[in-house]
């Protein structure tokens, strides 16, 4: 039973997220803009930190964060940490006026194999629907996308309650 719910919340999350592999391309091919407090560069470790109220903007993207940490792997691919309370993204949708909006208290972005992860209190909201768990992720090559949510635990070490994923799928209008 538990893997027809898993199976089923797949399915809904492949309905609901496949915008992000389909965002604005454009983007992708505009100058990266961050604002920060303090910026630490590291070129022989090809790290860059940005710390205290970060907005980052490419494009039609938008990314606010705590801390932003961004590196480049030898193949040059990029690969990003935002870590806030929460660090939040937004991004247009290609050929669309709709909006991805995301949040979680850490998103990571490996830009080699294309997969955006969001832990900790994440969500997505699609136009109006909605995604909710304690780590949600999505892979735009593959078009495939997960939400899990776990046990908690108290500042004890004791288990609470199981958390849960939510959806909320709203009807689409007929024109």
């Amino acid at each position: 039973m538990k893997n027809l719910k898993e199976i089923k919340i797949l399915f809904i999350l492949l309905i609901l997220l496949p915008s992000i592999g389909v965002a604005e391309k454009l983007d992708r091919d505009k100058p990266i803009e961050i604002e920060a407090d303090t910026m630490t560069v590291d070129d022989t470790k090809s790290i860059s930190t940005y710390t205290g109220d970060v907005i980052l903007t490419q494009g039609t993207l938008i990314i606010h964060a705590d801390t932003l940490i961004v590196r480049e792997d030898k193949q040059g691919f990029t690969h990003s940490s935002s870590i806030g309370e929460p660090a939040t993204f937004r991004q247009k949708m290609e050929g669309s006026d709709e909006y991805i909006d995301g949040k979680g208290l850490r998103i990571e972005y490996d830009g080699h194999m294309d997969k955006v992860h969001l832990y900790e209190k994440a969500y997505v909201k699609r136009g109006t629907d909605e995604v909710w768990g304690d780590y949600i992720m999505y892979d735009a090559n593959s078009e495939f996308a997960q939400a899990l949510s776990g046990d908690t635990k108290n500042k004890n070490g004791e288990v609470n309650k199981k958390s849960r994923t939510k959806a909320i799928i709203k009807p689409k209008k007929v024109n």
